[in-house]
């Protein structure tokens, strides 16, 4: 049976700190713009907490698309695995 290697997808540490620093912006930006709204203590605490309740699913979003994909991997590997076996254990010669 042929060993292969599965192909690590890795991002360079610019695109990691691009991604962190775009977060953190955007982050300061609606934070910002919460606190200087020009509106009641109550209408920016509700805006703040509906901001940190989407970040948050956001966050949990991403996880569950990423776990769903690599266990979908992990499947693909494991048919690809037992399709080389067979094809291994195959005799074409050999009578029915």
């Amino acid at each position: 049976m042929s060993e292969t290697t599965p192909v690590k997808q890795q991002t360079t540490g610019a695109y990691f700190g691009q991604a962190v620093a775009s977060f953190g912006i955007a982050m300061a930006a609606v934070t910002l713009g919460i606190y200087f709204l020009d509106a009641d203590a109550w209408v920016r605490a509700f805006l703040a907490i509906g901001v940190l309740y989407l970040v948050t699913s956001s966050f949990t979003l991403a996880k569950v698309v990423r776990d769903r994909q690599e266990a979908g991997q992990l499947v693909s590997r494991v048919d690809q695995a037992r399709l080389e076996k067979i094809l291994a254990e195959h005799d074409p010669f050999q009578k029915l």
